[in-house]
């Protein structure tokens, strides 16, 4: 059982980075008190797997005595729970900037601490964390994609993590715009094959129909600008810290022309290693259900 303690400074990015360990498999639990740690051990080291990476935060929400914090993770050494302590933080000054962005509550100020002494008072009261942490890190300068790839470093499996995953939707427009959707495309302009009778029940899946939706090359020049786009955009987006896109591809019924593209588009960033690809066919079906 991998078990990670995440602890630090407010602001430092604590719940960001459970959320980055969240997306490589751990399961994650804020804020969980002390003394329930043994106990989520137990059930963990005599399930069946589900709770076999474990990463858990704690601050000083839950108090500014980490007595019972030490306590716990002794009582996890007793219990031959091997287990990891990584301290995010950061400056003085790039917290307090980060607070007054945000507007948020620091949760040691109040109406007699600054912001500046709040900030000073977490530091010492995380010292002996600090001090017994194996991994600290500093994420004054990490953006999002570099705190990413530092936690992969740390706790990666060995195997090359995607950079993005991917999601490919093809639907129909008469059956409503995905809702998960970050970029849409409308291929309603392409050859439409269910005017053709003899490929009105088949889908984008087959040849013949792709064959009829790709003809005049249309269809072939707006793929080509539709991944050159999709080129650019993924390794901004992952600058940027996204590890998630869903592009929709829609036309009329969903069946055909959207099938057609949304299939291109999925062999295309296939292709590239650092994507990982999913492609769903949401409405392809639904015609033939109505009747």
């Amino acid at each position: 059982m991998e078990f990670i303690i995440i602890s630090g400074l407010s602001g430092a990015g604590k719940s960001r980075a459970a959320s980055i360990m969240e997306d490589m498999g751990f399961f994650c639990v804020d804020n969980l008190p002390a003394p329930l740690i043994p106990k989520f051990a137990e059930l963990g080291m005599g399930g069946n797997g589900e709770y076999d990476r474990v990463a858990l935060v704690t601050d000083v929400r839950g108090g500014t005595n980490f007595d019972g914090l030490f306590q716990a993770l002794d009582g996890l050494k007793a219990m031959k729970c091997g287990y990891r302590i990584v301290f995010m933080e950061a400056s003085d000054p790039v917290i307090i900037r980060r607070y007054k962005e945000t507007r948020r509550m620091h949760p040691l100020a109040g109406t007699s601490r600054t912001l500046d002494e709040a900030v000073r008072q977490e530091r010492t009261v995380l010292a002996p964390v600090r001090q017994r942490a194996e991994y600290i890190i500093d994420t004054s300068n990490l953006s999002t994609a570099k705190l990413r790839g530092e936690v992969l470093r740390l706790f990666g499996d060995g195997a090359a993590a995607p950079a993005m995953s991917v999601s490919v939707i093809s639907f129909g427009f008469k059956y409503g715009l995905p809702l998960e959707a970050d970029l849409v495309f409308d291929v309603r302009f392409l050859p439409n094959p269910y005017y053709v009778e003899e490929l009105r029940p088949l889908t984008g899946e087959d040849q013949s129909v792709r064959d009829y939706v790709m003809q005049g090359g249309t269809c072939a020049q707006f793929l080509d600008k539709l991944y050159d786009m999709m080129d650019f955009l993924l390794p901004n987006y992952i600058n940027e810290g996204k590890n998630q896109l869903v592009v929709a591809v829609g036309c009329t019924g969903g069946k055909h022309r959207s099938v057609t593209v949304a299939r291109a588009l999925c062999a295309h960033l296939t292709a590239r290693a650092e994507y990982g690809i999913k492609i769903e066919h949401r409405d392809i079906d639904k015609d033939n259900k109505r009747k």
